[in-house]
C-alpha cells in the first residue's frame, strides 16, 4: 500500500487537474478528427468557396 491518504487535498487537486487536462486533449484530438473528416463537405454545402471572394468585378 502506498498510502495516498497522506497526500490529502493536494492529491485530489492533482487528480482533478490531470483529468481535466486529459479531457481537453481528448476533445482537441476528437475535434481535429471530426473537422478533417467532414469539414470539406460542410464548407461545400454552405458555399464557403464564395466567402471573401471579390464580387465587385475588380482584378
Amino acid at each position: 500500500m502506498v498510502g495516498f491518504e497522506l497526500f490529502g487535498g493536494s492529491m485530489d487537486a492533482i487528480t482533478t487537474v490531470g483529468l481535466v487536462l486529459g479531457e481537453a486533449v481528448a476533445l482537441y484530438v476528437g475535434y481535429g478528427v471530426l473537422a478533417s473528416a467532414v469539414g470539406a463537405t460542410v464548407l461545400d454545402t454552405i458555399g464557403a468557396d464564395t466567402i471573401g471572394s471579390d464580387t465587385t468585378g475588380g482584378e
